[in-house]
């Protein structure tokens, strides 16, 4: 126990499965946070249209949620841009992905949609191509 040496650590292929493991490390973990944060994002601006134009309560919901719709919205081109070239998807499922970023709340029917069928299949990644890293002890 006392005198024994401290692990060295590696890395390790990592899972999309959650954010304490590392999602944000996989190619398919960036594309489903990016995903939920354009819908989420969605929902308050539309949230604050009906605010603006269906009641007296003002534009603040419109000003807060425009331009931060605005910015995710880019990061979710990007970061599909970005996936579809590390996950070799076709130019239909990347035209699809891309095209669900338009109609609210369809980026959580792609990402289910490419969850499903293995498009967001991480197993190129975890072979150790592209970012996924972990720190694991070493053998």
């Amino acid at each position: 126990m006392w005198g024994e040496p401290l692990p060295r650590w590696g890395l390790q292929g990592v899972s999309a499965l959650t954010l304490h493991t590392g999602t944000m490390f996989t190619p398919a973990g960036r594309f489903r946070v990016v995903a939920l944060a354009e819908a989420v994002s969605w929902i308050g601006l539309l949230v604050g249209m009906v605010f603006k134009y269906a009641t007296d309560l003002g534009d603040i919901g419109v000003k807060v949620f425009g331009p931060v719709h605005g910015a995710v919205f880019v990061a979710y081109l990007v970061v599909t841009a970005i996936t579809a070239r590390q996950l070799r998807w076709s130019r239909w499922s990347t035209f699809w992905a891309l095209a669900a970023s338009v109609p609210p709340l369809a980026t959580l029917v792609y990402e289910r949609w490419a969850l499903r069928t293995g498009k967001l299949d991480d197993s190129a990644t975890q072979a150790g191509i592209g970012l996924a890293l972990r720190l694991r002890p070493a053998a």
